[in-house]
């Protein structure tokens, strides 16, 4: 079954390093867009994370937020390596800008990243960084779950949409004789007003030429296999928005070529019904994956 792409997931673990939580948002979008954000420490984790989310989602802006809470309890340690190198960088650009006598500020300091580092806790690193991926694909599953489950919805709206233009074209094809009899009754009448009598070769010959203008079967059939065709798409488990644009495109231009040939009121008026539940399905369709 399609699968949409707007859906929603958290999940979330607890362990002896603390909490959790991966929240995973998509929203439709033409190619995939991912956004990430990693807390403080897990950044090495982006390619790891990068690569999973392609894996699975095809299509969609995606954005992933990953939560980190350590454990209570744990003192706060500065970071002496980092604070020399700040100092030292701070003398250099004193001496570069020729600043004179700036005095460092230490408060300053303390907002850097990484400065201030919580201790107390044991915590194993390699341990964390595989919860994380853990957790990540976990998130993922129930995101594509959800998408889904909104994808059968998506599926069904778009089936009722497909039946309803196979009634238009099938009432069409049982139009069709009834057309053709009104079109060389119509034909007739008027030259009966120009009293002219032609010959009756040449007058199946115009007729025919007519008629051919009018005809709108092979229309017809060409909307009845784009409709056979997104049948069979809406059963696939796969990525197939762009299949559908596609054939949006072409149900429109029969649509249209409908249009333009009609013969009579009712030609007109299940071209513009053909339209509007095409409408229908392309507004439909920007949302599968």
């Amino acid at each position: 079954m399609i699968r949409s792409m707007t859906g929603f997931a958290r999940c979330e673990s607890h362990g002896a390093w603390g909490t959790l939580a991966w929240e995973l948002r998509t929203v439709n979008h033409r190619f995939l867009d991912v956004g990430l954000r990693l807390p403080e420490g897990l950044g090495a984790l982006e390619i790891a994370v990068r690569a999973r989310l392609q894996k699975t989602l095809v299509r969609g802006r995606v954005d992933a937020w990953l939560r980190f809470q350590p454990v209570a309890g744990g003192s706060l340690r500065l970071n002496t390596a980092l604070a020399t190198e700040l100092y030292g960088l701070h003398a250099e650009l004193t001496d570069i800008w020729e600043l004179g006598e700036t005095a460092f500020n230490p408060w300053d300091a303390l907002r850097w990243p990484g400065l201030v580092q919580a201790s107390g806790t044991d915590m194993d690193t390699e341990m964390l960084e595989a919860e994380v991926l853990v957790l990540l694909d976990r998130a993922l599953t129930e995101l594509q779950g959800a998408r889904e489950r909104e994808g059968a919805a998506l599926a069904q709206l778009l089936l009722s949409r497909v039946e309803a233009i196979a009634e238009q074209t099938a009432a069409l094809r049982t139009h069709l004789p009834e057309l053709e009899k009104a079109l060389r009754e119509r034909l007739q009448a008027r030259l009966q007003e120009l009293a002219q009598q032609v010959d009756a070769g040449r007058w199946e010959q115009e007729l025919l030429f007519y008629l051919q203008r009018q005809d709108v079967a092979e229309e017809l059939d060409r909307l009845d296999t784009h409709l056979t065709e997104l049948r069979r798409i809406l059963q696939r488990r796969e990525a197939v928005g762009r299949r559908l644009d596609f054939l949006m495109q072409e149900l429109n231009r029969e649509a249209n070529t409908l249009a333009s040939k009609a013969g009579d009121s009712q030609v007109t008026f299940a071209s513009v019904e053909l339209k509007v539940l095409i409408e229908q399905m392309r507004e439909q369709v920007q949302n599968v994956e």
